[in-house]
């Protein structure tokens, strides 16, 4: 057989190559989910429990804070593997989503936040800050707080609301959880959903019971655009309480995240990442509006996955399309003369009259 120049190969190797990448480019680069924190679900490969933080009596949830005699704890659960929410050259954004159950018993205490810090902050360092913040020290951070204690020098609306704090504990954006007719520190089960969509730029915070549905509007949302504000930069998530000058206890007995790359010419929307949940979330519909949106992004992927997936049958057909087969001699087709008679055929007269 013909030697065939190995430029023929080039080409279609590098087009595979970016039809793999495509293909691989919506998987997220920090997923995980615990239903639970007991011996079985392994959660210590990969969170950390730093402070007061520690597995509760009963073996399913971490206790964040709380002793029960009066005396200040903190404490953090903390994600070990960093994330990054511009990736590289690609200049793709990340969206995440996180979902997370947990009780405040009726102290008037700091509450809980979830926190978004710098890869390199001191974990296992707490200062008295609210929520287990450090505030002696000056560092970016992002966190939505849980709050269950009025403090004015922070601007609190009240004891019972969630806040959204950026670089500073003085909330950009304040939603009062009595709206929902909830109580953050009442002792009951309350389920939270946090999701960040990097194609709109917009931050979302959702509450209610433990067992109810998500919730289709959220309490709260503001506009912000995360990549601006940590760049290429790793970031650590994590869960954050104290209990103050509280014997509060704070408890979290499940937490799901996941992130996911977008490009930038791409639209998307928040998701739920506890499809799983026991209580079943309902899906959300979009908007008649996002529809054309959608089908063009559907539209132009599929086209570009169509021509790499051609190329790719090209590049077979390249290496094997060429060759003839060959057919054994005893199955060759073997040439034949026909010899043709003339013969005469002749009809009955009655017939040809039409007579019988």
């Amino acid at each position: 057989m013909a030697a065939v120049s190995s430029s023929r190969y080039l080409l279609p190797f590098f087009l595979l190559n970016l039809y793999l990448k495509v293909l691989d480019a919506g998987d997220p680069n920090l997923t995980f989910s615990f239903k639970n924190f007991g011996k079985d679900s392994n959660f210590e490969s990969q969170l950390a429990l730093y402070g007061d933080a520690k597995v509760a009596s009963d073996g399913m949830s971490v206790q964040m804070a709380g002793s029960g005699s009066g005396v200040s704890t903190a404490g953090r659960v903390i994600c070990k593997k960093p994330m990054n929410l511009v990736l590289g050259n690609s200049r793709n954004v990340v969206s995440f989503s996180s979902y997370f159950v947990f009780s405040m018993s009726k102290e008037n205490g700091d509450g809980l936040a979830f926190l978004m810090l710098p890869n390199g902050f001191p974990l296992n360092v707490f200062d008295g800050g609210p929520m287990g913040m450090l505030v002696e020290r000056k560092t970016k951070f992002l966190a939505v707080e849980f709050d269950t204690f009025m403090d004015e020098n922070y601007g609190d609306v009240n004891g019972n609301h969630i806040g959204l704090d950026v670089e500073s504990p003085v909330s950009v954006k304040v939603s009062n959880v009595s709206s929902l007719n909830l109580v953050l520190n009442s002792g009951e089960k309350l389920q939270a959903w946090i999701d960040y969509e990097a194609s709109s730029k917009r931050f979302e915070v959702r509450l209610s019971k433990f067992g109810d549905n998500r919730p289709v509007d959220p309490l709260l949302s503001y506009p912000i655009d995360l990549s601006q504000m940590w760049k290429e930069e790793d970031v650590t998530v994590g869960l954050s309480s104290s209990s103050g000058n509280s014997s509060q206890k704070c408890n979290i007995y499940s937490w799901s995240f996941k992130s996911r790359i977008v490009p930038q010419w791409m639209h998307s929307e928040p998701m739920d990442p506890e499809d799983i949940v026991e209580n079943g979330d309902e899906l959300k519909l979009p908007k008649k509006s996002d529809c054309a949106l959608r089908i063009l992004a559907a539209l132009i992927f599929g086209t570009i996955c169509g021509a790499l997936g051609a190329f790719f049958v090209l590049f077979l057909w390249t290496i094997f399309g060429n060759r003839r087969p060959v057919v054994p001699e005893e199955f060759a087709v073997q040439s034949k003369e026909f010899e043709y008679k003339k013969f005469t055929v002749s009809v009955d007269k009655t017939i040809e009259d039409g007579k019988n």
